[in-house]
């Protein structure tokens, strides 16, 4: 699934603002892959399947590499087999739209081969 989100860019949190809530964060997800999960509507959780290890360390590098252009950065846990995306706004411990923008470029560059 493309999302329009994947066109846009992470605009830095400078804090100060409150985290998206209830309805807000419904609609922001289904312009996401379903596979995304919002959890406790702090963070977003994906998880994504490889075949092998040397796959998900390539995503996991993309999308590092996508996380510094960006300046967004996710906790990404990386096992045989699966990476795991954890997504949040540190500066307001919670969600704001850039967190669905990374979401979606992250879906973007799995789609795109890397």
């Amino acid at each position: 699934m493309d999302s329009p989100l994947s066109e846009k860019q992470c605009i830095p949190c400078r804090g100060g603002i409150p985290p998206i809530k209830g309805e807000a964060l419904t609609q922001l997800a289904k312009q996401l892959h379903p596979d995304w999960k919002i959890v406790n509507e702090h963070h977003l959780e994906r998880e994504y399947k490889f075949p092998n290890f040397k796959e998900g360390f390539d995503f996991t590098i993309a999308v590092g590499n996508m996380a510094e252009a960006q300046g967004h950065h996710p906790d990404i846990y990386l096992a045989w087999g699966k990476v795991k995306l954890t997504v949040w706004t540190h500066k307001i411990d919670g969600l704001v739209e850039s967190d669905f923008i990374f979401a979606a470029k992250a879906d973007l560059l799995l789609k795109q081969g890397l």
